[in-house]
């Protein structure tokens, strides 16, 4: 049975907290306002009496609230960071309570472009108001609050989810006693800009896209479909893709010299366009893309040390070494900017040869830091300086 599978946390159910109801509604950085505001989120292990051993997980750009356990005994897949949250892994549920809640525009449970409007009965599609990262953190606080957290343990999140925990220093400095940004940056480069730039455009050239207006009809499924084929890539790296795909065909010895899938690597972002499709809206990964591309902590001053003046948490920051997309640089500059802050602060470069994809799969080296530092660093253990 899945629920006595030593380390797992068992079956979970995916939760719903609605707020920011009228005339309360949320206030938004494009200078709109959202509500009423749902979010999904999941929990695991139990809660001490004080509260003090919350942590928040942040999840990536296409992931949700379900990151760890099952949600029926038949579940073919658990959540996306099972190997890391249960009872003896890096996230010990017998010692931690850990949520993970799905984020604002989303399209796995929380309030997104696929929600329906209350002042029109239908789907907001592209009247969805533009979401930010620091909107997206401001409804993470609204749970926490909810919750009865007056400060979590730790935050902490890969790649988009990095940039939503270095969110989470900034405008809650008091809320969080450590932070965890791994594979991230202070703000998204130009390159990467450009690959959300080509996933967007492949959506609204879908004719199903339908100017956002598809709910209830056929959706731009080639569009997304490409858009995390392009995405896709930037997951990975030379070195993993030469291992894994090489110049292997698929299914046969000798080309047939046509454009139908003859690549293995072919066959697999395919693969990955397909299943993708089938679990993520459009719209979402629009809205989503855009909020990556606006994040920029060095803002409004333009001096990323300035900006980061305020942090009161204790740091791990973490970066692989054949990651692309958020290569070790980004992280060294967080870094420096935290220790010209005299911010507690601790870095790792993991060597892998899994891109960007190492902060999911390389779960032993990661799991040493993490479990040290949730260990040692804590501030109210009153021992973090032998860190």
């Amino acid at each position: 049975m899945i629920t006595t599978e030593a380390g797992s946390v068992g079956i979970v159910e995916t939760q719903h907290f609605t707020f920011a109801a009228s005339p309360d509604e949320l206030d938004l950085e494009c200078g709109l306002k959202l509500g009423p505001v749902t979010l999904a989120y999941e929990t695991y292990g139990k809660m001490n009496a004080d509260k003090s051993n919350c942590i928040l997980i942040c999840h990536a750009l296409t992931g949700d609230a379900h990151a760890a356990g099952f949600h029926t005994p038949d579940d073919p897949k658990p959540g996306w960071w099972d190997n890391m949250i249960g009872p003896g892994k890096a996230f010990d549920t017998s010692k931690y309570f850990i949520i993970c809640s799905n984020m604002i525009g989303g399209c796995k449970g929380s309030t997104g472009p696929g929600s329906t409007n209350p002042d029109t009965g239908k789907p907001y599609a592209l009247n969805f108001p533009m979401v930010t990262i620091p909107d997206m953190v401001n409804a993470q606080k609204a749970l926490i609050d909810h919750l009865g957290i007056k400060q979590l343990m730790c935050v902490v999140g890969g790649s988009m989810g990095g940039m939503l925990v270095l969110q989470w220093a900034m405008t809650y400095p008091e809320m969080m006693r450590m932070a965890i940004p791994i594979a991230t940056s202070a703000r998204l480069s130009p390159q990467a800009i450009a690959f959300d730039a080509v996933g967007r455009q492949a959506i609204m050239v879908d004719p199903n896209w339908n100017e956002g207006n598809y709910y209830g009809g056929p959706v731009p499924s080639s569009g997304l479909s490409i858009a995390r084929m392009v995405g896709h890539i930037t997951y990975l790296s030379d070195k993993s893709m030469h291992s894994k795909f090489g110049r292997n065909l698929q299914d046969k010895v000798t080309p047939d010299y046509d454009f139908v899938t003859e690549f293995q690597v072919e066959s697999y972002l395919n693969h990955q366009g397909d299943t993708f499709v089938k679990r993520f809206d459009a719209n979402s990964y629009l809205y989503i893309t855009k909020a990556m591309d606006y994040f920029d902590l060095s803002q409004p001053s333009g001096e990323l040390r300035k900006e980061l003046s305020r942090v009161k948490s204790a740091f791990l920051v973490v970066s692989f070494s054949s990651d692309w997309l958020f290569p070790s640089y980004m992280s060294k500059e967080i870094v420096s900017a935290l220790r010209r802050n005299n911010v507690d602060v601790s870095y790792a470069e993991i060597q892998s040869d899994y891109g960007h994809d190492a902060f999911l799969l390389e779960v032993e080296a990661l799991s040493r830091l993490i479990e040290s530092f949730l260990e040692y660093a804590d501030p109210m253990n009153g021992h973090n300086d032998d860190y």
